[in-house]
């Protein structure tokens, strides 16, 4: 009963009592007997409330919302239908995929009344029925879909089952708003063999990466091969570098043979390469010092003993 109409009654029911308690008997009495007559003729919907009402048996109308009057024990209320949207949870344990694999299912399904008067008339328990709809639509859904696709393609499924069962409710005057699954579990087995998989896949594509970076870095070596090959100058330079940036660090001390510092100098390399038996005058100097150590690498004509000391 709602507020207005228990309002009213009570109301009424004072006084019929406060007449009666005065001598208006009969006046008393008839407002008592309106007050019964508003508890069971005034009723109220809610906003999202359809009231279904038979008069005799036959359909009268549907109500709301707001008040409306019933004619007492001619009309019946036989439903009240939400019309808000709800959620219904169903699951689907053990299914078996089109690939004969058992899964366990999760889904919700966001539904609502459109037709309060099919909701009521074409079915006995709308509630439980588009529970049951929606469990059958899945497990169909479930063996006609392999494993990989049940598992990557959500949204396709979501949007099959809520056709599905769209479908199926519509003749209740049920309107399907979405249906999402929210879990799909499978055996650990299974799971340990698919992990087994991925990583595979995972590095197979790290060594491709690294066989294409193998063949990019030998590519621009050749490059610096044949620059090298028509540049003399410029791998001296390159090598002399490569001991600078060596030697940065303090404390380091580098070896290097007689042979390899005179390969360095312009000078001796030629006379080496020309033959001549006389290293010229000026074979032996020093090599750029840096700030941040003092090196110095004293070139000799012979002797087994290193030449370059960084300190």
């Amino acid at each position: 009963m709602n507020p207005i109409t228990v309002f009213l009654t009570i109301a009424c029911l004072v006084v019929g009592a406060a007449l009666g308690a005065t001598g208006y008997l009969v006046v008393g009495v008839a407002f008592v007997v309106v007050a019964i007559i508003i508890a069971s003729a005034l009723k109220m919907a809610n906003a999202w409330q359809k009231f279904v009402i038979l008069r005799a048996g036959k359909l009268r109308g549907v109500k709301g919302p707001g008040l409306f009057l019933i004619i007492p024990v001619i009309d019946n209320v036989v439903a009240v239908i939400d019309e808000r949207i709800q959620t219904t949870a169903f699951s689907a344990e053990e299914a078996l995929t089109k690939d004969t694999v058992p899964v366990n299912v999760d889904a919700i399904i966001f539904w609502f009344v459109h037709d309060a008067q099919k909701a009521a008339l074409n079915i006995t328990n709308y509630r439980e029925a588009i529970d049951r709809v929606a469990q059958t639509s899945l497990r169909e859904m479930i063996g006609s879909s392999m494993l990989s696709a049940l598992l990557s393609e959500r949204t396709a499924a979501d949007d099959l089952l809520r056709g599905e069962i769209g479908r199926k409710t519509a003749d209740w005057g049920i309107s399907v708003k979405s249906v999402e699954i929210r879990d799909v579990a499978i055996p650990v087995a299974l799971q340990d063999a698919m992990s087994r998989q991925a990583q595979a896949e995972r590095e197979k594509q790290a060594r491709v990466i690294l066989g294409s970076a193998e063949a990019a870095i030998a590519g621009k070596f050749v490059e610096a091969a044949t620059i090298y090959a028509g540049q003399p100058a410029a791998l001296q330079l390159r090598a002399m570098n490569i001991i600078y940036e060596t030697t940065k660090e303090r404390g380091a001390t580098i070896l290097i043979p007689t042979s390899m510092v005179d390969s360095m100098n312009p000078v001796v390399a030629l006379a080496l390469a020309g033959g001549n038996a006389t290293a010229p005058a000026n074979a032996n100097e020093l090599l750029p010092t840096s700030n941040n150590s003092a090196q110095k690498i004293a070139l000799k004509g012979e002797g087994p003993a290193p030449a370059f000391q960084a300190t």
